[in-house]
């Protein structure tokens, strides 16, 4: 994986060896459901070899390919169809991983190991019949015949650079290459680089050429918003990047520390006391500095389109990449998600709007897009490490007439975004002295993604379906956490961080990312094509220079600290290769040793300089809009149809697969109160671990109205972002800062006409009139999509769309105010509001196939500015009980999602004078407030807000809507939520376990009375620390392996129970410098080490296993009075030591959930009688706790599990809300047995636990917290009991 790209394998015929069963028992039930004619799947492995293996290597190589669950397995039966595997010219996530594990295990002669599937089929099936590419995704994989599996690893000679004939043959040769390698050119593009190359007085190489179409597309130059504008054929003065940084210019830049110029904006944030690991002594330590934040939201709308999950995982990769990739280094730190696609249409829930367009064949269709997409997204932020804890979810296609064109996202949003942090001294990156390195970080060059810079900025079907597949990534996130590691490790070192300018790799590859680099350094530089790392000796020079592989960054590293950068780089094993150097000028020179040329050699202003501008026009027009027709609507279908409109409904099936809790720094997620209802308004993070200040960022979007007043729908979008941060304690409306993320299918009049209205309105009115920038954005003017389907040609358009995001500091995380209801008995509920009742684009409308002509709006940006400026207020006065905006379903929704938060009745009161569906249907803007009944004299004497109660928290389960004295409407609380979650239940049941999925939607029904929710039971007080022995701090080694994430809220946790944290990396132990008999207990961390190839903690735990002197400290450890701790990852690789350690020969391994899904949930827990000295004084407690893992389920196979029982070694067990042993789900998050959920040995000094203490030891960090729990939360105890043994 490491060799450069002049380095052939040797040619030894692979060794194959047949692996476990493919798919449980679960999984082929749901292939075959589609496919019946599958009866069996098992893996391949394909080991590439250097040498003859020994006996002693095949005995290694054959424990190690030993993993999975043994019980419960399929049967192999049938016959073989086919062999798949990834696509040549790369190499998977799991063979980068799996290698490693081979390589750390001391089997030299592997050069890689590779995993395919082989597909069996029933013995009577017929094999021509089948349709190869239902088994298979076509962007990331190929089928291969059995027969050809012996050449899989050959590599060919790589192809020469080709010169293009432009001076010879004109732009003819031009025009056949911008055909044949998909560069999107314009002819302004085409006659700019003729005249270019006849002054250089040469023909351009087709690398050149590739360069230059991926560093001048819509997608990196944003020609569009660069453009100018002629309008009603008046030129207008200025552009519509122009209009957005007008936002900044208004507010003279207040707070905002870089804008436009970087990866992401970067706003001042509070003073705090940092940890960071010191880089000589690997000692954690915090240092008191200011904690700056970052944002950023990209999108990845066109890969996520072909392969939802490889698209929208690479999508969420290359925006954490952004995050880490600012100035000098910094660091993501937590994350959101967005989808929008046309409609669903699930087979088990057919609705009566949706469409039934159909679509191209070589695009997925929506539910395809929701089912794999999420998971996409959601498994690379897992496994990075950063806990995604906001986003949205949308579905929209419209067609006003027959016949007239069709609205929707057969193209869809893919939204990735977020906040991180960064060094007050590395906001700004340093220039770069003649001779500074030019490093690349991270993995290899792979034949994968060429050309998607180019292919994102054209609409769906014009180009080729080859090159849409060409231009598809495929993300490995392990890899980019050592890169982020290493970043991490360098900007410890503050002033001497070697990192003097760093910039990620993302469209273009190394020809956007090297030029942008050493372009912004203002140098010139030299680079050895062969000194990049690759995957393929047989890649093209413009393969090695263009492709999209990720998890790749690009660094100008100080030569005379290039040895300490790599230094680091070696103890995290992450790749990296020293490229070229900086050269003081404007030239770019790229030579190739392999063929002695020079496929690049061009002047930077050439490449980035400034081809001819872009104008574009228009001239409005207006078309005439039917108005709604509601007339026959009936009041309990229209609740009934609402409700289950997935932008309305329940998100619930998105936010469980992701992992919100990694970091520990997250006060306030989706999933709030005592039954973890997804209706937060605002995602809170904390800035660290000694503090309350943090960070919130909202999202607002309302693109069905761009179809009646795109500047209506641009307002609204900005103002929901508001009304949903101000729930949180921001310091004031002034600090808030916006990403806008612009959508449109850009070239006819009409969307030409939406898209400036819409930026014009934001940033030249409404913005500035909030006194609010914009300082970070992103554009993607290709939402359409075109398709032949027979003789008919067809398309869908999306509306102009706006997905805006606010971020801002915020000063106490503890006055967040969530849409919980309180039980409070002088209470009302009151609706803030600016007077306004248009139904126009609301979830009604939709739901009965209409759109209508009146949009809401804001027509004054005072009142709403007052509006939110008093729940500013009024929060910190604690005057608001609850708060939840109104958007999506109308204040209906809003009431009923603040009911189903509490899980109680409410009485919902309308006013005599109002219409009925307009009042509870409308989606104008608005807040709902729960405040006590004295205070509504104070909010009737504020003239410009309109304040009607609208309601009240009833005793008893019911929900009924009243007007005039008479009961509109009725129903129990428990059977509207599983009305409004039912859409969510079904994506879940068809994409995970059905058992699990109606277990949890059963559960929605319960009253508080039968369901009490999370709650504690405490044998002891969290407040008063126990008596500790000695006054010197113990040393405990926070151990971690590549891979693993959770090293800091566990050094966190232990620095604040009293000890000494040393981070110790496997590579550590393995080399040397350090040895386990320096400490008195260890910490094994969470995460996913190795990526969880190999079974969940089988690679760690095996590299210990097979190598003999880091064994052997291992067994002298446990055999030791130290203390051992493993949390989550670190539990399921103890559990793979239990040969080393006392006592844990009859434990279980750990395996796939239950539910076949990665589960972040808060669950309770409750404390055994065991003697464990980690657990004095806490036996018969009941607390809540994080999970969040996808390898959960213990398996006892092979071994008694009477024997753990016996010896008292059950140390937790997840209980339900009565304090019982869980058998449900999602009580019992994975279905351990007897809710096993933690174990001990060796006489209780080790302990195992699958949940996460670590990352809920403050009260803040608990997303339910009793209100008597101080600072201190109920699992700090665990950490304080380890203290006092020293």
């Amino acid at each position: 994986m490491n060799a450069t790209s002049d380095s052939a394998p040797p040619s030894i015929p692979p060794l194959l060896l047949n692996g476990p069963a493919a798919l449980s028992v679960f999984a082929l039930a749901k292939i075959q459901a589609d496919l019946p004619m599958v009866v069996y799947a098992e893996y391949l492995h394909l080991l590439q070899l250097q040498g003859e293996l020994s006996q002693d290597d095949l005995n290694k190589v054959s424990t190690l390919l030993t993993y999975g669950p043994t019980l419960e397995r399929p049967v192999r039966q049938g016959k073989r169809l086919t062999t798949v595997l990834p696509r040549s010219g790369t190499v998977s996530p799991w063979s980068s991983k799996a290698s490693d594990i081979f390589a750390r295990c001391g089997l030299q002669g592997v050069v890689r190991v590779e995993r395919g599937v082989r597909w069996f089929v029933a013995d009577d099936a017929d094999l021509s019949a089948i349709e190869l590419e239902r088994v298979y995704d076509r962007m990331t994989e190929q089928c291969w015949a059995e027969e050809n599996l012996q050449t899989w690893f050959d590599q060919t000679e790589p192809k020469p650079v080709e010169q293009v004939p432009l001076l010879s043959q004109g732009l003819w040769a031009l025009q056949q290459a911008n055909s044949r390698l998909g560069l999107a050119l314009s002819e302004d593009e085409f006659e700019y680089l003729q005249l270019a190359y006849q002054n250089l007085q040469r023909d351009p190489t087709d690398v050149e050429l590739m360069m230059f179409a991926q560093a001048n597309s819509e997608h990196c130059r944003h020609k569009i918003f660069n453009a100018d504008w002629i309008v009603d054929q008046v030129p207008h003065s200025g552009s519509l990047f122009g209009m957005i940084r007008n936002t900044h210019r208004e507010i003279n830049g207040k707070g905002i520390l870089s804008a436009y110029s970087d990866n992401a904006a970067v706003i001042a944030g509070p003073q705090i006391d940092r940890l960071w690991v010191d880089q000589a002594s690997h000692q954690y330590a915090f240092a008191p500095e200011p904690a700056h934040i970052l944002m950023k939201v990209e999108t990845h709308n066109h890969p996520t389109a072909i392969a939802p999950f490889a698209g929208a995982a690479t999508g969420a990769g290359g925006e954490i990449r952004d995050e880490g990739a600012v100035g000098r280094g910094s660091k993501p730190k937590a994350g959101l998600t967005g989808f929008t696609t046309s409609h669903l249409n699930l087979p088990e829930l057919p609705q009566p709007w949706e469409l039934t367009t159909g679509k191209p064949d070589y695009m997925v269709s929506a539910l395809e897009i929701m089912l794999k997409g999420p998971i996409g997204a959601a498994s690379f932020n897992n496994e990075f490490g950063r806990p995604a804890i906001n986003g949205y979810f949308r579905t929209f296609e419209y067609q006003a007439n027959p016949g007239e064109p069709v609205r929707g996202y057969h193209k869809p949003v893919m939204i990735a975004g977020g906040v991180g942090s960064v060094r007050d001294a590395h906001v700004h990156a340093k220039s770069f002295p003649d001779g500074t390195a030019l490093v690349v970080l991270g993995g290899p060059a792979m034949l994968i993604g060429v050309g998607g810079g180019a292919a994102s900025s054209m609409a769906s079907g014009s180009s080729s379906s080859a090159l849409d597949f060409a231009s598809v990534q495929r993300g490995n996130p392990e890899m980019e956490r050592r890169c982020q590691e290493v970043i991490d490790g360098c900007c410890a070192m503050a002033e001497g961080n070697p990192i003097l300018l760093i910039h990620d790799v993302g469209a273009g590859g190394l020809s956007n990312a090297l030029p942008e680099l050493i372009h912004d350094a203002d140098t010139g530089g030299q680079i050895e094509l062969r000194n990049v790392l690759s995957a393929d000796s047989g890649m093209s020079p413009l393969e090695i220079w263009c492709n999209e592989a990720q998890e790749r960054y690009v660094l100008g590293i100080a030569s005379d600290q290039l040895a300490a950068f790599e230094a680091i780089c070696a103890r995290e094993r992450c790749p990296y290769a020293v490229v070229g150097r900086s050269k003081a000028g404007d030239l770019l020179q790229v030579t190739d040793r392999h063929f002695d040329n020079r496929p690049v050699d061009l002047p930077l202003d050439v490449l980035l300089g400034k081809p001819p501008k872009m104008t574009r026009q228009f001239v409005r027009e207006h078309k005439p809009i039917a108005a709604l027709k509601l007339d026959d609507v009936v009041l309990g279908e229209a609740i009934d149809r609402v409700l289950q409109l997935p932008a309305v409904a329940s998100k619930q099936f998105l936010i469980t697969i992701g992992d919100r809790s990694i970091t520990g720094m997250v006060a306030t997620q989706p999933m709030i109160g005592p039954w973890q209802v997804p209706v937060a308004d605002a995602a809170v993070t904390l800035a660290g671990f000694q503090t309350y200040a943090g960070e919130a960022f909202a999202m607002g979007e309302r693109s069905p109205l761009a179809l009646i007043d795109p500047k209506a729908a641009a307002r609204m979008a900005v103002a929901e972002s508001l009304t949903n941060i101000v729930s949180a304690d921001i310091e004031s409306l002034s600090r808030v800062v916006l990403s806008a993320n612009w959508m449109a299918a850009a070239g006819s009049n009409a969307e030409e006409q939406a898209l400036f209205d819409a930026v014009s309105v934001v940033g030249e009115e409404f913005c500035p009139a909030l006194g609010i920038a914009i300082p970070v954005g992103k554009d993607s003017l290709s939402m359409q999509t075109r398709w032949q389907d027979g003789d008919t040609a067809k398309s869908v358009v999306s509306p102009l769309t706006l997905i805006v995001t606010s971020f801002a500091p915020v000063s106490d995380a503890r006055l967040t105010v969530t849409p919980e209801l309180q039980a409070h008995d002088g209470s009302v509920l009151v609706l803030l509001h600016l007077g306004s009742q248009r139904l126009g684009g609301s979830a009604l409308a939709q739901v009965y196939c209409q759109l209508g002509n009146q949009a809401p709006d804001i027509e004054d940006p005072e009142a709403f500015k007052a509006l939110l400026n008093l729940l500013i207020d009024w929060k910190r006065q604690g005057k608001l009980l609850a708060m939840h905006d109104r958007s999506d379903g109308g204040l209906l929704v809003t009431l009923l999602e603040m009911a189903f938060a509490a899980r109680i009745g409410i009485n919902i009161e309308l006013a005599d004078e109002v219409s009925t569906l307009p009042a509870l249907f409308n989606e104008e803007i608005g807040v709902v407030v729960q405040i006590a009944v004295a205070d509504l004299v104070e909010i009737a004497a504020i003239p410009s807000i309109h304040a009607t109660v609208v309601g009240s928290v009833r005793a008893d389960d019911q929900v009924v809507i009243e007007q005039s004295g008479a009961e509109l409407f009725s129903a129990s609380r428990g059977a509207l939520q599983q009305q409004w979650a039912r859409t969510s239940y079904i994506m879940q049941r068809r994409r995970d376990s059905a058992a699990c999925a109606d277990e949890e939607f059963a559960s929605l029904s319960r009253s508080r009375a039968e369901n009490p929710g999370l709650s504690a039971h405490l044998t002891f007080d969290p407040a008063r620390a126990p008596a500790v022995i000695g006054e010197a701090s113990p040393t405990i080694a926070i151990l971690r392996e590549q891979g693993v994430n959770g090293q800091i809220e566990t050094a966190a946790a232990f620095f604040a129970a009293g000890f000494d944290c040393v981070d110790l990396h496997m590579s550590d132990l393995s080399s040397g410098t350090r040895h386990l008999s320096e400490f008195q207990a260890l910490a094994a961390c969470g995460g996913f080490s190795y990526g969880d190839v190999l079974g969940a903690g089988g690679g760690w735990a095996k590299a210990i296993l097979f190598d003999d002197r880091v064994r052997q400290q291992f067994v002298d450890f446990f055999a030791s009075d130290a203390l051992t701790l493993g949390i989550c990852n670190g539990c399921q690789m103890l559990s793979q030591l239990r040969e080393l350690i006392p006592q844990a020969e009859s434990w279980p391994c750990f395996v796939r959930n239950r539910s076949e899904q990665f589960e972040g949930r808060t669950v309770m827990v409750r404390v055994e009688n065991n003697a464990s000295p980690w657990l004095a004084d806490m036996v018969g407690s009941v607390m809540p706790v994080v999970v969040a893992h996808g390898e959960g389920r213990a398996e006892f196979a092979g071994v008694d599990p009477a024997q753990m029982a016996a010896r008292e070694q059950t140390a937790f067990r997840f209980v339900d809300a009565q304090h019982q042993i869980a058998t449900l789900y999602p009580d019992n998050p994975n279905g351990a047995p007897d809710g096993l959920a933690g174990l001990t040995a060796a006489d209780g000094r080790v302990l195992a636990m699958m949940p996460h203490p670590e990352r809920v030891f403050r009260s803040i960090q608990n997303v339910w917290r009793d209100p008597a729990w101080k600072e201190e939360g109920p699992w700090l105890r665990l950490f304080q009991n380890a203290r006092r043994l020293f």
